[in-house]
């Protein structure tokens, strides 16, 4: 079953950044500056936190997972905003 989570990251280097964004864009949906959308099974929670893990600096960064709930439960209301509306972006299958 897939989680809704919220990821937010405060990383002080320029370089590492970088990093830690091109790995996020491959989980998740970017909503704003260092915050993601991602809809997670267990498996892939462990995966990218293992991929971040070796990216961060563990005493100057932090990277925070906030677990909403299921993703097709009370995760698909919980975001909401003021000015711009939060439009979540369309779920979409590739195949390669």
């Amino acid at each position: 079953m897939r989680q809704t989570y919220v990821v937010a990251y405060d990383i002080s280097d320029p370089k590492r950044l970088r990093k830690v964004y091109k790995t996020m864009r491959g989980y998740g949906e970017h909503v704003q500056l260092s915050v993601f959308r991602c809809e997670l099974t267990e498996m892939e929670r462990l995966e990218l936190r293992g991929k971040l893990g070796e990216i961060i600096h563990h005493r100057e960064d932090q990277v925070l997972f906030v677990d909403v709930g299921p993703a097709h439960g009370r995760a698909m209301t919980s975001f909401s905003s003021i000015g711009r509306p939060y439009g979540q972006a369309p779920l979409l299958a590739i195949v390669v």
